[in-house]
């Protein structure tokens, strides 16, 4: 498995990927992903910034991660305070094919070695709180539960919001 940060040539892979766990998700009652979001042009910006990660397994993208310092104002609701800078984790995906090996885990690593190097030491993440695959996950990498919220993109929907502080 390696890590590494995407560029302009993964993008038809990252929406291959995209294309096959959107449905999944939608099956399941997570609807924080459709036909248009994540799109191609939200994948170049992330490109283009430098904060999209892509987990590679035999040559091929199995795992993707937005890694920012982006944080949503409706944060806020969830017992966050969004002055403090904090690297943020979105649009964690992985393929279907891909899954049971751990690459959601070690791009949430890789969010801890992005702080690490810049110096910040809150990272943070939302799910839609239909997610229980995440909601698992989270706490189980050390991630506390700070509250619920809502978001203007997704108006119909409840997210549950983490956060881990490095060092404890």
């Amino acid at each position: 498995m390696i890590i590494r940060l995407a560029t302009l040539n993964d993008i038809d892979a990252i929406m291959q990927l995209i294309a096959q766990v959107v449905p999944v998700m939608n099956a399941s009652g997570n609807f924080q992903w459709d036909s248009t979001y994540p799109s191609a042009e939200v994948f170049r910006n992330d490109i283009a910034q430098e904060q999209l990660w892509v987990t590679e397994v035999d040559g091929m993208v199995a795992g993707i991660a937005a890694i920012t310092t982006d944080q949503e104002d409706e944060y806020r609701h969830a017992g966050m305070d969004i002055t403090q800078t904090a690297i943020v984790t979105h649009r964690l995906a992985v393929g279907l094919d891909y899954r049971g090996l751990h690459i959601a885990e070690a791009l949430l690593k890789q969010a801890e070695v992005v702080a690490r190097n810049s110096g910040i030491d809150i990272l943070r993440i939302d799910t839609n709180s239909n997610n229980k695959a995440t909601r698992k996950l989270f706490p189980k990498l050390g991630y506390e539960f700070t509250g619920e919220t809502g978001f203007k993109f997704r108006p119909n929907l409840r997210f549950y919001c983490y956060e881990k502080v490095l060092g404890q």
